[in-house]
């Protein structure tokens, strides 16, 4: 065994076991088998041209050289981003590990109780701090959950707005740059009007909808919003307001002045700057929008014997059931990054977060107080941590990057300095020594500040927050780590067992992967510095933007994207300005097959498109017939097809590129969604194919992890023709000649994360990738002939084979009452998370083993199956106490004095022997869906709950 292959440590087949395997599959080669499952007219000709791999050490020392690259300053620029603390109980027990970021979306709640608990914490902080009734479980960034709140506030508004075309949404001019760019983007294909102008002066009317403002504002002052919003709510204008969560411990929570909406991000609750991301954006609304709200809500339910459980609530909502009339088209969120902040609200408590607060605003009165004492007054009459300061930017630069510190400097006369958590007294007199060496000023000597606060007592907290139980209870580590601990007992991860999810990619995140994340090099640069400041990042970026495009076909990226659906929108949005740009503003058709992804329609709404649906045929491929049709029909006004390949039905269809060149004559540009390019990677790609623009989930195919539901990266990979219309921003240039409004808040998005696919690529090299790509087909056609007569597979290719997934069909089991939730249900029990259920056809299961996982875990998994399928064979008509309908099965029930069930014990706990080597657990009984939507509740119980309770 060659142990400097990073390639044998990722891939989990051993050569040894290939023959056996292949005379399974019925093949004499693995180049058989990729023959008989790839048509031949798309495969590569040659192979991908990239780096040879490095070893795993070596890429620890390249990656450790590049971070020495970076200059990490001491950063004062503000706008959304602040230097933050990460306890390191937070950071070694979260986010450093495996049980927290290697867990999936929790749509199987039975085993996702840990993060679903802490993603309520996070979701009663949130609420707590802004005042508001209801709140999600994460957005992406600031700017995207800014835009998210216009379209919301748009979607509901009053008959009479709608029937009257009220579309103009008043944005204050206080906002954030990034934001008002996320503004521009979403705003102009749904046709709302944005005007942007001081809140002061603005004459609010009828033609108003809604508005938007910036709490501080984006230099730093704290207006008293209350007049303002009074007036809206006179003209029936809805509010939303963009919040910095730190200063909510000391200023009145925009719930208390009247706001519907209040976003914001968690980012300075312990998440490393990044480079921009990724951070968990906040939202806040009123219990009202409960059915608009965007993203995901988890709510509090009971299990089957009642217990309180928790569970992802109103899921009717999502755009995978709603599809094109969807609230959103966000799939993932950032709960990784929600959870660590939750946790550090957990840790701090209330105490120790107006500790912070206090802390920063205290020495942002000693700065001001000093700045004033030598001579240099600042403009804000009230603030929290930020001072906008006339001055000459030019010698203030020079001295400060000789400092090696960064301001932001608004022009050549006027700074502002925005102080953080981890700005001590000894940093403020530093501030105060650049302002004097720059302008030849003496520094004061009292080094105490003559004022209390700078804020007034009208815009003073005076409400209490988070009161519950769990916000006052883990302030030692000793308490945090366990019950940290505690929670990650409940969840199943990749660290336990195979998750194999179609469309999902679960596979192995290496350690030598993510190491980089926890390296300062990389977490404590702002995304607005000078690029010069951050070289190391730039040379990974576009390394591996360099490496994107290769592996595509294409001829640009753009990394800005931070989730998959975001690239999607990204794409559609690229498509938009291309045709807008030869004139061809009528093109605004979007074919998608019915079998797409939800979040495809919901994309192309929000890109202003009308989508059209063709249909698909017995074998789960496009409806050549139907297409053509519909082609013709729209021809003039076809703007792009959406297509996932291989289809979403886990097929390579052979008529693929018959099918990109019709839509080409016609005007029409293809969109290829990139869920499945781990089938494609060294073997085919999008440009062969025929798209012209490809999103790519790195938390997919590039061993981004899931953490748990995010965080994801999207980027876009584009052919020459789209390349000038790649998004920029609006504080960092980006993009492409012709650049778009900006698609994510950070120029470069979640640039931390892509440190990991970055190490994924270096590490495998081109052929590493290919073999990855081949063994991730060999262990699907593994698993569908292990199957073979147990569970029919619904779709294959031409030669009888599946891609890197397939879908099996439960259906057939309802006559015997037994439905595929029962299935999914029941392999908890024997240690799996459940595959893909009911998509994307209803009553089946998709599954993906991704080429991480070994032949042994593969053969458990096809145990468990075929002895569930044996179990359901056991099923007696009319028999509702059986094992699959009482699954999953706790400890507390198989320990219980009673046993009331017709099966034994030893068949619920521990139905195979494997299963009795490492147990898990789940910590409560299946949970009841509608009670929890009846019963909205999505915040942990005041502590008034637990006195009545006494």
């Amino acid at each position: 065994m060659n142990t400097d292959s990073f390639a044998s440590r990722h891939i989990g087949i051993r050569e040894e076991d290939l023959p056996g395997m292949l005379k399974t599959i019925g093949v004499d080669s693995l180049g058989e088998l990729i023959y008989q499952t790839i048509p031949d007219d798309i495969r590569l000709k040659e192979g991908l041209r990239l780096d040879d791999p490095m070893t795993e050490q070596e890429f620890l020392t390249h990656i450790h050289e590049l971070s020495r690259l970076n200059e990490v300053y001491k950063s004062y620029i503000g706008l959304g981003y602040h230097e933050s603390i990460t306890p390191s109980v937070i950071k070694r027990n979260i986010l450093e590990n495996p049980g927290w970021y290697t867990a999936y979306t929790p749509y199987q709640a039975e085993i996702a109780q840990g993060r679903l608990e802490a993603l309520l914490n996070y979701q009663t902080m949130v609420c707590d701090l802004t005042g508001m009734e209801l709140a999600n479980a994460s957005l992406l960034d600031e700017s995207t959950a800014a835009a998210e709140a216009m379209t919301m506030l748009y979607d509901v508004r009053t008959r009479d707005q709608k029937k009257n075309g009220c579309v103009r949404f008043f944005v204050s001019e206080e906002v954030l740059p990034q934001t008002l760019s996320l503004l521009q983007t979403r705003a102009n294909p749904l046709g709302i009007e944005l005007v942007v102008g001081d809140h002061r002066e603005v004459e609010l009317n009828q033609e108003y909808f809604g508005v938007l403002l910036q709490y501080p504002g984006k230099y730093g002052q704290v207006f008293d919003y209350a007049g303002f919003v009074a007036n809206a709510k006179n003209h029936d204008i809805k509010v939303a307001v963009a919040a910095d969560i730190l200063s909510l411990v000391l200023l009145t929570p925009p719930g208390e002045f009247g706001a519907d909406v209040v976003v914001g991000t968690t980012q300075r609750f312990g998440i490393p700057l990044g480079y921009g991301g990724p951070h968990a954006a906040y939202f806040a609304t009123r219990d009202e929008f409960k059915r608009n709200i965007p993203g995901r809500i988890i709510g509090v339910t009971r299990d089957t014997d009642g217990a309180r459980a928790l569970r992802m609530a109103l899921q009717t909502r999502e755009q995978h059931i709603k599809r094109d009339k969807a609230t959103s088209n966000i799939c993932t969120a950032q709960v990784l990054l929600a959870v660590m902040a939750g946790a550090y609200a957990v840790y701090h408590g209330p105490k120790g977060l107006k500790y912070i607060a206090h802390k920063v605003h205290n020495n942002t009165l000693f700065l001001a107080d000093g700045l004033e004492k030598m001579g240099i007054y600042q403009l804000n009459s009230a603030f929290f941590d930020t001072l906008l300061v006339k001055a000459d930017a030019g010698k203030v630069k020079a001295v400060a990057e000789k400092r090696k510190v960064n301001f932001h400097y608004v022009d050549d006369a006027t700074i502002s300095i925005s102080l953080n958590e981890a700005t001590t007294r000894k940093r403020t007199l530093e501030i105060l020594s650049i302002f004097s060496d720059a302008l030849g000023k003496e520094v004061p000597k009292n080094d105490t500040s003559g004022r209390t606060t700078s804020i007034p007592k009208e815009l003073t907290r005076t409400s209490d927050f988070l009161t519950h139980e769990v916000f006052n209870s883990y302030h030692s580590e000793t308490q945090l780590m366990r019950y940290l601990k505690r929670l990650e007992r409940k969840d199943l991860a990749l660290n336990h067992s195979m998750i194999s999810l179609g469309s999902c990619t679960m596979k192995l995140n290496a350690a030598t992967e993510m190491l980089p994340l926890s390296m300062p090099e990389w977490g404590n640069i702002h995304p607005f510095v000078p690029v010069e400041q951050a070289k190391g990042y730039h040379r990974v970026l576009e390394d591996l933007a360099d490496d994107l495009t290769a592996i595509t076909g294409f001829a640009a990226t753009s990394l800005q994207p931070n989730s998959g659906a975001q690239g999607e929108y990204a794409g559609l949005m690229t498509i938009r300005a291309y045709h807008e740009s030869r004139g061809d503003t009528n093109r605004n058709i979007c074919i998608i097959p019915a079998s797409a992804h939800g979040t495809n329609p919901a994309s192309a709404v929000m890109a202003g498109m009308q989508v059209v649906v063709t249909k698909t045929d017995e074998k789960g491929n496009i409806d050549l017939a139907d297409l053509e049709e519909k082609v013709l029909k729209h021809s003039e006004n076809l703007a792009a097809l959406m297509v996932t390949y291989p289809s979403t039905h886990g097929v390579f269809e052979s008529s693929i590129r018959k099918i990109t060149r019709l839509i080409h004559e016609h005007g029409g540009q293809v969109y290829m969604d990139g869920a499945n390019m781990n089938a494609q990677v060294g073997l085919t790609n999008p440009a062969i194919i025929g798209a012209d623009v490809c999103h790519l989930n790195l938390h997919k195919t590039f061993a981004i992890p899931h953490g748990g539901g995010g965080p994801g990266v999207g980027p876009i990979c584009v052919a020459a023709q789209l390349a000038p219309f790649l998004p920029g921003n609006p504080v960092i240039p980006t993009g492409g000649k012709k650049a778009i409004t900006a698609i994510s808040a950070a120029p470069w998005g979640s640039a931390l994360a892509c440190l990991i696919s970055y190490g994924y690529i270096k590490m495998l090299g081109a052929a590493g990738l290919q073999k990855a790509t081949e063994i991730a087909i060999l262990n699907a056609n593994y698993i569908k002939e292990r199957l073979e007569g147990k569970y029919q597979v619904l779709y294959t290719g031409e030669m009888g084979r599946a891609a890197h997934e397939m879908i099996i069909d439960c259906r057939p089991f309802k006559q015997k009452n037994i439905e595929v939730t029962d299935i999914a249900k029941r392999l908890m029990d024997y240690g799996f998370h459940a595959p893909t259920v009911s998509f994307p056809v209803a009553g089946t299961m998709m599954i993906e083993p991704t080429e991480s996982e070994g032949l042994s875990e593969l053969d458990r998994f096809c145990d468990a199956m075929i002895s569930i399928r044996e179990e359901i064979d056991a099923v007696s008509e009319g028999d509702n106490q059986n094992v699959l309908k009482n699954a999953p099965h706790t400890l507390e029930m198989v320990t219980s004095d009673h046993w009331a069930f017709p099966y034994t014990r030893q068949q619920a706990a521990y139905p195979l022997p494997y299963v009795k080597e490492s147990k898990f657990w789940p910590s409560i009984r299946r949970v009841d869906e509608a009670y929890g939507d009846r019963n909205l509740i999505c915040t942990c119980a005041p502590i008034e709950a637990y006195a009545d309770s006494e």
